[in-house]
């Protein structure tokens, strides 16, 4: 029967999106989970995946249309159903001809027989022990099998190595739970599977693996040339895509190419020749990979840096190119690129300095665009904010040499420990937590109509993350419980993947209190406005070193080079009062001034 596609609800207070791209058209054939369209909501962009598999038969919003939550945005008919006066495809029409030619000689045989053995199912997975794919890390919801160790019909023993797996956090091998024979491959590789889903059937020791079945199963994709004769090889399970990914997928040539090459390799299972070469997807640069394997993630990285993959060494297993390693090489040619351009200046003769060049004119002059989804709704709610809330901000100058003088003293170990570059960020962002502690008031809410104001038992601090498609504002929640590596860790991970568009709804609402770095860009301060119903939003501006007068002990007041940074509040002056901000700003700047990060930072 028809099945109705529905808008999704993508986040908390999202009551409705517009359907930015349609990835099928009427009449394509669709399976499960395959992306269907892509939708933008005015917090997140995301595809919604086909809810089964079929044809899609009628497209009820169009391009650029938005549908409420919950409404219809599309019809898919299941095989064999009317499509449009036509009759949609059946999955396996080669199978079920076998059937029918089986069924004559069945139905001559003894009445006993329950099923032909074309027919006949694979063992269940009660059979034997099933291996899932876990939990790597507490945001991984989903990992891509790399490469498997064994194969069909190999032994194996408890905890030795049987496949690999990569997700947008780590490489890693997973090890077998149980001694005895691999009787089944279910995910192949190249192939993503969520948390939880079984990868693999491992059965008792000397048992046969279970022969490859004619009829596929019903959410496989069919492959483009079938090998209906081959007995030794599983059917590769088709790829599950990740709901809410960036729209910046693998080249499709690579994925193109993957399958002929996993169709000839299935084809012959027992022939000893070598090892067959995997196929290579050109990067930027013209070069090609040369290292083996390399997962779609390093690909896709590789590809934003720039980085020829031919020239990287991989540290991974086997060489394997690993993420670091993309990285890495990325960091050596930015090193590489500066210092040819330093060598010449240096040898030559003093030349005149040539004029800046000019700044070449945006395509964008002269034209009009429709106004994206997200620039409007950030227009909407900045109006609004403005309307509903007297808003006022209070400068204030910060002395952050000590932290200068700490962060070039613990960087490189710090970023050996946790992973993340050492900025002004976090630091600014745990002296404002600990504030707001000690005001709450700072990070209440007012309800003017109601008469109440609310004070949050947690502090939830918003980053505005800038990004193509405007402002951000991802969340990390419950930052009062986290110290200073946790708040960097968190606001590297929550950027990396805003930008990416890899954030959830979720992480993207229920801020108390924001924090921006107008900084970044060379600002020395701005005034920023509140984001509603929030009452306060803290500014930073850019750490510039400027002679200052400070008091020295011994010598008294003197001029002396310093670190100095200005921090803006704006807040609702109908809550918020002038002396409760002054006393506010006056928190962070002794805690910043003060510079006791030493515990923090393992010094």
């Amino acid at each position: 029967m028809p099945v109705s596609v529905t808008m999704p609800r993508l986040g908390e207070s999202v009551t409705e999106g517009t359907v930015t791209r349609w990835l099928k058209q009427e009449g394509d054939t669709v399976e499960v989970d395959e992306p269907l369209l892509e939708v933008s909501t005015d917090k997140v962009d995301t595809e919604i995946p086909s809810p089964a598999a079929g044809v899609l038969s009628r497209i009820v919003v169009g391009e650029d249309e938005t549908a409420e939550v919950g409404s219809e945005l599309a019809v898919i008919a299941g095989e064999g159903e009317q499509v449009g006066g036509a009759v949609a495809p059946q999955a396996a029409p080669a199978e079920e001809a076998e059937e029918a030619a089986a069924a004559p000689q069945a139905e001559a045989e003894q009445p006993a027989v329950e099923q032909p053995a074309a027919q006949a199912a694979p063992a269940p997975s009660g059979a034997g022990t099933p291996v899932k794919m876990p939990a790597l890390g507490e945001s991984v919801t989903e990992g891509t099998v790399t490469r498997w160790l064994k194969q069909v019909g190999d032994s194996v023993e408890v905890d030795e190595p049987l496949l690999e797996v990569s997700t947008d956090k780590v490489d890693t091998e997973i090890p077998s739970p149980v001694a005895g024979t691999l009787l089944e491959i279910k995910v192949a590789e190249d192939e993503t599977a969520d948390v939880g889903a079984d990868l693999a059937i491992i059965g008792a020791a000397g048992a046969a693996p279970a022969p490859a079945q004619p009829a596929p199963k019903p959410e496989a994709k069919p492959e483009p040339k079938p090998e209906p004769k081959v007995e030794a090889a599983p059917a590769p399970k088709a790829e599950e895509p990740t709901p809410g990914v960036s729209y910046n997928q693998p080249a499709p040539e690579a994925e193109t190419a993957a399958q002929p090459m996993r169709a000839e390799q299935a084809a012959q299972p027992a022939a000893p020749a070598p090892t067959p070469q995997r196929p290579t997807a050109p990067v930027q640069g013209g070069g090609e990979e040369a290292a083996g394997y390399v997962t779609p993630l390093v690909r896709k990285l590789a590809a934003e840096h720039g980085v020829n993959l031919s020239s990287v060494n991989g540290t991974g297993v086997g060489g394997r190119i690993r993420k670091q390693d993309v990285l890495e090489a990325a960091e050596k040619a930015k090193a590489a690129k500066a210092v040819p351009a330093a060598q010449p200046a240096a040898a030559a003769a003093p030349a005149p300095a040539k004029p800046a060049a000019k700044p070449q004119p945006s395509a964008k002059r002269g034209t009009t665009e429709k106004l994206p989804r997200i620039r409007a709704a950030i227009a909407k709610r900045m109006q609004q904010s403005l309307h509903e809330m007297a808003q006022l901000t209070t400068v204030i100058e910060v002395d952050v040499t000590k932290i200068a003088k700490l962060r070039a003293q613990a960087k490189d170990s710090f970023q050996q420990r946790h992973g993340v570059k050492l900025s002004f960020l976090p630091f600014f962002a745990l002296a404002a937590v600990e504030a707001l502690q000690t005001y709450p008031i700072v990070n209440a809410r007012m309800d003017l109509e109601a008469g109440t104001i609310t004070y949050p038992d947690a502090e939830h601090l918003g980053i505005a993350v800038d990004t193509e498609r405007g402002l951000l504002v991802p969340v990390i929640h419950n930052a009062g419980d986290l110290n200073l590596g946790g708040i960097a860790k968190r606001v590297a991970d929550l950027a990396e993947r805003t930008r990416t568009n890899k954030i959830s709804p979720d992480e993207i609402a229920g801020a108390t209190f924001t924090l921006t770095n107008t900084g970044s860009r060379g600002a020395l301060f701005d005034t920023p406005i509140v984001p509603s119903p929030q009452s306060a939003m803290l500014g930073t501006g850019a750490v510039v070193k400027r002679p200052v007068v400070v008091n020295d002990p011994e010598l008294g007041e003197v001029v002396a080079v310093r670190s100095m940074v200005y921090l803006a509040l704006s807040y609702d002056h109908r809550l918020i009062d002038g002396a409760d901000a002054a006393r506010f700003l006056v928190a962070v700047k002794e805690r910043l001034e003060a510079g006791n990060f030493e515990a923090e930072l393992g010094l």
